[in-house]
């Protein structure tokens, strides 16, 4: 709200939209409510699944953006959309990413090493919260399409694990 005054009927509405994000299988609801002049709320109710890797024919790796802590490796034809790979994880969420811990701590991922399932990844920060994104099968992972500290977008393939 705009206002320092609070509405009684916010909470319970809130709760209503969360619930109706629930019965409806949906990721994200956003309504915004005005009251009177400078009186409004501007509510976001969101939620995020176990990410499932996209099912697609087999094809060659595609292209990574250039960054400097995301390697990748052997470059396939332009054009091809990495979200589009069998082993593609993808953002749950919309944020920031960070590859480690903490600044200067070890990165959690990096190509060529081995995962298993639910094992972290990385980290979307999204509204203050610290999101660890897990592995969501075992696998080897080939290539980091994202760079640390980089904004993401929901659906947006993060890398690819084979």
């Amino acid at each position: 709200m705009s206002k320092k005054t609070s509405h009684d009927s916010d909470v319970s509405f809130i709760q209503a939209l969360a619930e109706l994000l629930r019965e409806n299988d949906l990721t994200e609801l956003r309504v915004k409510r005005d009251y009177a002049e400078n009186d409004s709320l501007d509510v976001r109710v969101g939620r995020y699944a176990q990410v499932a890797p996209v099912a697609a024919p087999a094809a060659p790796a595609p292209a990574a953006p250039p960054a400097a802590a995301a390697p990748a490796s052997a470059p396939a034809p332009s054009g091809d959309d990495p979200a589009s790979h069998p082993g593609a994880v993808t953002s749950p969420m919309v944020g920031t990413v960070y590859m480690s811990p903490e600044p200067g701590a070890a990165a959690f991922s990096a190509v060529g090493k081995t995962v298993s399932e639910g094992e972290t990844l990385l980290i979307i920060e999204a509204m203050k919260t610290m999101n660890h994104i897990p592995a969501p099968r075992s696998g080897t992972i080939k290539r980091i399409l994202v760079e640390d500290g980089g904004p993401v977008e929901f659906g947006a393939p993060l890398m690819i694990i084979e």
